[in-house]
């Protein structure tokens, strides 16, 4: 008969006590991989977020376009802002149905509507983050950015502030004045060497 070999067989586990030592480490050991795994996830839906958002600024692009104002760039965000409206109207009109008890998408409502505040109080507070198409040399990597999120760090993105828009027509205008008090100045010299 042979003899039955030690040592090679599966040793069966221990049960560990739950207040020891070991038992505080397995413990810290699972909330650690718990959090990585929440971090990894959070940061996923994070660039996935920005990523169709930079896609949507990609497909409205203009092609025959090489430069961009802030003017431009601002028109852009405007319309990001408004890109729900079409929705929220179908949503409208199907409860302006007569006869219908309740609202239908009440949520998916909400949630638009609460995006768009959002993204509107950034754009009018310290700027919405979009791709920096200002510059020319980043609007051609924008550009040539296939969608990938692994290649999201190459983008350089730029806040883009509705008060940037008032700054630049505020600068307009006092060039404009300077412009026009030079041409009265330049007409008053005129005038004083005719006399």
């Amino acid at each position: 008969m042979p003899k039955a070999q030690k040592g090679h067989g599966k040793a069966p586990e221990k049960v560990v006590h739950p207040y020891s030592r070991k038992a505080a480490y397995l413990a810290r050991e699972e909330i650690r991989l718990k959090k990585k795994e929440r971090q990894k996830s959070d940061k996923a839906t994070r660039l996935s977020s920005i990523g169709e958002k930079l896609l949507w600024f990609q497909e409205q692009l203009d092609p025959e376009k090489t430069t961009y104002t802030k003017k431009d760039a601002c028109d852009l965000v405007e319309r990001h802002l408004q890109r729900f409206d079409s929705e929220l109207e179908q949503i409208e009109l199907m409860n302006g149905i007569k006869g219908r008890q309740g609202r239908l998408h009440g949520a998916r409502e909400a949630v638009i509507k609460q995006t768009v505040e959002r993204e509107r109080a950034l754009y009018e507070g310290v700027g919405c983050e979009i791709p920096d198409i200002i510059n020319t040399k980043n609007l051609k990597t924008f550009r040539e950015w296939t969608g990938d999120l692994k290649k999201l760090p190459n983008l350089k993105l730029r806040k883009v502030s509705s008060k940037d828009l008032e700054t630049k027509n505020e600068e307009e205008d006092k060039r404009d004045d300077a412009e026009d008090d030079n041409e009265d100045d330049d007409d008053d010299l005129d005038d004083e060497q005719l006399e």
